[in-house]
């Protein structure tokens, strides 16, 4: 059963192929792979966040600020109509990551998130996390705003504490034709050949962990893949923006530059 509620620090780092290559082999001899990655190497992961029309969860979260939060489905693979989903609430004050989630029927899911009413319970829903999404829901007015995927790799320690290392790659995203069944398509958010490495644990990282990363040189980074996706966005809207100015300048039209100082 997939857990449902914890507490974490996160450190993440991004890693070319040569680097991924170098720590994961490394890891490899003394962490096990998750139960996904039993049949294959990586597994996809398909997300789409939900926010305000203005984005209003991202912009506050892209300011560093004490608390953040996020709201996101998340499904492994493309799924069907009938297949397992999660509702999850991704929570993070002083740096420390509490996730929640519930798995839901994906039409169920759908519709709980547009409306807010909780569907009639069942054994594989969890009702306090669903009353918190409900409350989210009705306090923030939230649509789907963005497509995310990517392929993973994960580790979890074997010496019985609660280290889990995860490796994503080939992220994609999209900010159109937002349902989860649509498939994995888009456009990348990283280079080709590199990874975003997290590190995972309720308390401090195992000594020789450290040891590893240092002898690596692999330091971290601050990155939230919502976060670049929506700088990006920001970013060619900005570039259209400034190429329509550019074609008034030289066929001046009043009407369409007044427009455009609205905006």
């Amino acid at each position: 059963m997939a857990i449902e509620i914890f507490n974490r620090r996160e450190n993440k780092y991004l890693l070319d192929e040569a680097a991924f290559i170098r720590i994961s082999d490394r890891l490899s001899h003394v962490m096990e792979t998750d139960a996904h990655n039993k049949a294959r190497f990586t597994y996809p992961i398909c997300n789409i966040y939900y926010d305000t029309m203005d984005s209003s969860l991202i912009r506050a979260s892209l300011g560093k600020p004490r608390y953040k939060e996020k709201l996101r489905l998340r499904s492994y693979g493309a799924p069907e109509a009938g297949s397992e989903v999660f509702v999850e609430i991704k929570k993070k004050y002083c740096g420390v990551v509490n996730k929640r989630r519930s798995a839901m029927l994906l039409p169920e899911a759908y519709e709980f998130l547009a409306s807010g009413a909780i569907p009639e319970l069942k054994p594989n829903m969890n009702a306090q996390v669903l009353r918190e999404t409900q409350y989210m829901l009705s306090r923030l007015e939230l649509f789907p705003r963005t497509f995310i995927s990517y392929e993973r790799r994960a580790l979890f320690g074997t010496d019985g504490s609660d280290l889990r290392v995860s490796f994503d790659t080939r992220i994609m995203t999209r900010r159109d034709d937002l349902r989860l069944e649509a498939g994995i398509y888009g456009e990348p958010l990283l280079r080709s050949g590199q990874w975003l490495m997290e590190i995972k644990t309720d308390g401090a990282f195992p000594v020789w962990l450290a040891k590893l990363l240092s002898e690596l040189r692999i330091y971290p980074v601050s990155f939230s893949k919502y976060g670049a996706e929506y700088l990006r966005t920001l970013k060619k809207a900005q570039a259209a923006q400034n190429e329509s100015v550019a074609v008034l300048l030289q066929r001046p039209d009043l009407s369409k530059i007044r427009a455009l100082e609205r905006v």
